[in-house]
């Protein structure tokens, strides 16, 4: 991840250079956006960073922590039943703790999809009764929804203590 220079900005990653394969392209860019969320997130300071700074109650760590949920239901097949409710964290979680649980979520689903070689192939549940989206559509989704929310956390953060940059 760039570092911070002078006045909160950082200098901007440009997007990754990957593999010529249609899964290498698509994990490429899935990762790049998962770490520049990560990056949006960790060291953004307390109670900012968990602070509403627009009217839908959106904050950083809630941000950080759906995407957390969204990672393990694509991935790992995790029910969720209140979506909303993936977007608020409990009082007691500290930035480090939402980052490090990202984290895990995230090489829990890379470790699944290191076992998926076809992007046509649904991706392995847990629960083989629960139909599964292709590999293809679930990396798919997911540049989608990282990307979107990470659009929100460069705002969000920017906001906060004037960080900018991926």
């Amino acid at each position: 991840m760039p570092s911070t220079t002078r006045h909160g900005r950082r200098r901007d990653t440009p997007p990754p250079r990957t593999g010529s394969s249609e899964t290498e392209v698509l994990r490429g860019f899935l990762d790049y956006l998962r770490t520049s969320i990560a990056a949006k997130v960790e060291g953004a300071p307390e109670p900012q960073v968990r602070t509403a700074a627009v009217p839908s109650g959106t904050n950083l760590l809630g941000l950080l922590n759906h995407l957390t949920f969204v990672e393990r239901s694509m991935f790992l097949g995790d029910d969720v039943t209140d979506w909303q409710a993936t977007f608020q964290t409990a009082p007691a979680d500290s930035v480090a703790d939402v980052v490090a649980r990202y984290r895990d979520a995230v090489k829990r689903a890379n470790d699944v999809l290191d076992g998926c070689a076809d992007p046509g192939a649904p991706v392995r549940r847990p629960r083989p009764d629960r139909p599964a989206p292709s590999i293809r559509w679930a990396l798919t989704h997911m540049i989608e929804e990282t990307g979107r929310h990470a659009g929100h956390a460069d705002i969000l953060r920017e906001l906060v203590d004037n960080t900018t940059g991926r």
